[in-house]
């Protein structure tokens, strides 16, 4: 991960593809293929395969170009052609924006290293803002979903709710901070730290509880990318 930033967001990738082949399915919400498209499950599979090559290429630091290519256009393509349609048909729903927000990350992650091989600050830039906006729906939702925030919360920790807002704070405050420049790599090395920290003390135990669970699986590593999405950022940031 020292040696090169885009570790984890190519794991996180290659888990996606993974996984979307282990379960010949889609990655749920975070894909949301509709339910009667023709030939689905071929498609999932070969979908999981896509994300297993593009994860594979980004992993290699050599390749960084074409990486950080290959991850802008499958993530973008799928935030637009699945995320932004259902975001424009209910604009008002906060959570149907975060789908827009979670996969935008990883495209914004791709621009990013994209950016950053060709010496091209503008993408850098506009990918930094775009990451910014990301983290700061990120945070608005945990302050207007609390209650199902809190739920995911493990029973053990005291001050569940808490730890929601808590949460929430700390990734309007990455956002603010990645947006302004003030900080941000900092604030995008912290924002790393949290989205790890969410998969070791939420989703691996859920996977270790219920193994073929599905939802448990794909949240593992969509937080893995996310968290490998912001520490690509704190190794590029621009503004400031």
């Amino acid at each position: 991960m020292r040696s090169y930033p885009a570790f984890l967001l190519a794991v996180g990738t290659i888990g996606l593809g993974l996984v979307g082949i282990a379960f010949a399915d889609f990655a749920l919400q975070w894909q949301p293929v509709p339910k009667g498209l023709p030939l689905r499950e071929p498609l999932a599979l070969i979908t999981g395969a896509l994300l297993i090559v593009v994860g594979a290429i980004a992993l290699i630091p050599h390749r960084a170009v074409w990486g950080g290519l290959a991850l802008a256009i499958t993530y973008g393509v799928w935030v637009l052609l699945l995320d932004v349609p259902r975001a424009v048909a209910d604009p008002l729903t906060l959570s149907a924006w975060l789908g827009v927000a979670e996969i935008g990350s990883l495209a914004a992650a791709g621009v990013i290293l994209l950016g950053s091989e060709w010496q091209r600050p503008a993408l850098i830039v506009g990918a930094q803002i775009a990451f910014g906006i990301c983290a700061l729906v990120f945070g608005v939702c945990h302050f207007v979903y609390a209650d199902f925030t809190a739920n995911m919360i493990p029973a053990w920790m005291p001050g569940r709710l808490f730890w929601a807002w808590a949460t929430g704070i700390g990734h309007c405050l990455a956002g603010l901070a990645i947006l302004t420049g003030l900080q941000a790599r900092l604030a995008a090395g912290l924002l790393a730290a949290m989205c790890l920290s969410f998969a070791l003390i939420l989703h691996v135990p859920a996977i270790v509880a219920s193994p073929a669970s599905h939802a448990a699986w794909v949240m593992l590593f969509v937080t893995n990318a996310i968290a490998g999405a912001a520490w690509t950022m704190r190794k590029a940031v621009r503004l400031g």
